[in-house]
This record gives C-alpha cells, sequence and structure tokens, in this order.
C-alpha cells in the first residue's frame, strides 16, 4: 500500500487542490478559496510527513520553527498577498475591459494555465539561476539553502528581497500580455501548489513527471550541498528550461540527507534579514 500511495500521492496532491480552487474561482470566490484550500493542503502534508516521511531524521526539530513561520509571514503572507492578490490581480482586473493585449483569451482556460506556466517559468528559471551563480543575489537566497531539513514548514523561508525579485519575473509578463484575472490567479496558485509539495518530507515516486514538473524528488538534489548536484533543477514549477539548459539533474542514488550551506547562517530571524547586508560570507 506504501509503495501504491508513493506513486499516486503527488498527482493526487496537486490536481485535487487545483480543482478546488478552479470552482472556487467559479463561485466568484477565488482568492478566499485559494487560501483555505492551500492551509488544508500544509495540513494534510503535516500528518502525511508523520505516517510517510521520505527522510526520518528530518522529522527532528531543527531550531527554525519560529524563525521559518516569520520568514514566511513577512515573504509569503504579506508580501505575496499583497503583491500577488492586490496589486496584480486588481490591475489584471483594471485592465481587462480596455486591454486585450496578445493573450489568446478565447482557449480553453487549462491551455491558458499551460502556456502562461511556461512564459512564466522563463523568467523564474532564470531569477532562480542568478541566485546561484551571481553572489549579490546569492547572498539573499542563502537564507533559503541554510535550511537542514526539507519539510513542508520551511518552504516560504524566503528572505523578502529575493520573494521581491522573484514575483517581478513572473505574473507581470503575464499582465503585459493581457492574461485575464482568472488565469493569473490559476498560475500562481499552481505555483504555490507545486512550491509546498517540493519541500514534502513525504515518500514519494513521480515517475515520468519528473521530466515535466519540478517535485520533491528533484528538488531534494537542488538542496545538495555538493555544487554539482545543488546548482541544478532550478525550475520552479516547471522543468522545461532545466532540460533547455542542460541544468537539469536526477540520479537513481537516494538524494542525501545531509543539506544546507557551506557557511553558518545566523539563528534569529532578524539577524537572517540583516545578514545579506553585511561583509560577512555566504
Amino acid at each position: 500500500m506504501r509503495h501504491f500511495l508513493s506513486q499516486v500521492l503527488w498527482p493526487i496532491l496537486f490536481l485535487v487542490p487545483m480543482s478546488l480552487i478552479y470552482l472556487g474561482m467559479e463561485t466568484g470566490h477565488g482568492v478566499i478559496i485559494f487560501n483555505v484550500v492551500y492551509l488544508t493542503l500544509a495540513l494534510a502534508l503535516a500528518l502525511l510527513e508523520r505516517s510517510m516521511p521520505h527522510e526520518p531524521e528530518w522529522l527532528e526539530n531543527d531550531g527554525q520553527i519560529l524563525q521559518d513561520l516569520a520568514h514566511t509571514v513577512l515573504s509569503k503572507s504579506v508580501a505575496q498577498v499583497i503583491i500577488s492578490f492586490t496589486i496584480f490581480m486588481g490591475l489584471a482586473k483594471w485592465l481587462a475591459p480596455t486591454h486585450s493585449g496578445f493573450w489568446p483569451a478565447q482557449w480553453p482556460l487549462i491551455v491558458q494555465i499551460a502556456l502562461g506556466m511556461v512564459i512564466v517559468e522563463f523568467g523564474l528559471y532564470w531569477k532562480h539561476r542568478l541566485a546561484h551563480e551571481w553572489h549579490w543575489l546569492w547572498r539573499f537566497h542563502a537564507i533559503h539553502h541554510s535550511v537542514t531539513r526539507l519539510w513542508f514548514f520551511n518552504t516560504g523561508r524566503f528572505h523578502l528581497v529575493d520573494t521581491v525579485t522573484g514575483l517581478m519575473v513572473g505574473i507581470p509578463v503575464l499582465l503585459l500580455l493581457g492574461a485575464p484575472q482568472d488565469a493569473l490567479l490559476m498560475v500562481s496558485a499552481a505555483t504555490a501548489i507545486i512550491g509546498i509539495l517540493t519541500h514534502a518530507n513525504i515518500e514519494v515516486n513521480c515517475g515520468w513527471l519528473n521530466y515535466i514538473f519540478n517535485t520533491p524528488n528533484l528538488h531534494r538534489w537542488h538542496h545538495s550541498k555538493v555544487l554539482s548536484e545543488g546548482n541544478r533543477n532550478y525550475g520552479e514549477n516547471l522543468m522545461i528550461y532545466d532540460q533547455i539548459f542542460g541544468t537539469y539533474y536526477n540520479s537513481d542514488r537516494r538524494p542525501p540527507r545531509d543539506i544546507g550551506i557551506s557557511h553558518p547562517m545566523p539563528e534569529t530571524f532578524w539577524a537572517q534579514l540583516r545578514i545579506p547586508f553585511t561583509r560577512e560570507p555566504l
């Protein structure tokens, strides 16, 4: 039974929330339903991590729970909600009557979502890759990679600067192309759901889906301390640009349990916010 669940869990955990958010959007309460579904998914992942963990050692407290929560509240709940759901969605609604752009609004919504994810992914891929290859951006991104275990709760552990720069290269492109509010919401929902699933400490075997989506199987390699493994799999949602630009990585070996960065990270939340602006090595 455990083997069977590991084969089907990722598609279920992705498709069911996406379907519920779509149905909520049809009722006119898409943003509210999105938040309810996302929190319910987080609860489900918490239970699954206890019942079928990928790494039992990652269930142990790392002393960073409050810090992870603070980063999540600041970077995701505040910055992302204000920027994505208030500013971006508001602009989409305001522009809709006067700005059709180049967007194929007559296409089925599921095709628009797929197109939106491919377009957005280009900016997200290069922003993420530069965050590893350009030292100034790495100083902010290192906050995320300083985790010593992967679990659903530290999905949102990003420095505020890292989050805001990521938001600027994604949804605004779809806005300029004239994408409607429904497509923007569903692309944002896909990004949030895939994001929390990549960190889930659950035993899953995604098989051929690893060639299309960013999955836990791939993201665990991305957190490796070995740079030839860690500087790979930059895709946020899709692996299309990792395939194109030669940064895709997967192996038959088990991903490393010992993850993190080579330099120490301050223990406190405020020190973690400050350190990218100091001269301390990261």
